[in-house]
């Protein structure tokens, strides 16, 4: 499974936080990681510098084998709570997805 990380120009987008970004949303998948073929993480700061609460936006997408790409987006006030949150919703809705095809 590939993994990769892309943030907007307001956060630094550097090794730490990769290794960070790719320990939380593989370990929020867990046993589903195996029937991905790639991971895209999108982290982006909505208002710049402004501040604020909720204000950093994560965007997850997750490529299953032999489906559609599956997207999530969570809000969260900073970057390591964006990805939790992310990665819980992504694992959600890959959780029913992969629900519904077992049902077939």
């Amino acid at each position: 499974m590939q993994f990769q990380l892309n943030t907007d120009s307001t956060i630094q987008g550097d090794t730490r936080l990769s290794d960070v970004a790719e320990t939380i949303v593989t370990g929020a998948l867990g046993h589903l990681t195996d029937r991905l073929t790639r991971i895209e993480v999108h982290i982006a700061d909505v208002n710049a510098a402004k501040g604020g609460s909720d204000d950093i936006r994560c965007t997850i997408e997750g490529r299953p084998e032999g489906m559609q790409p599956q997207t999530i987006t969570h809000h969260d006030a900073n970057v390591e709570a964006a990805l939790r949150g992310g990665a819980k919703k992504l694992r959600a809705l890959l959780d029913s997805e992969f629900g519904k095809l077992g049902r077939r």
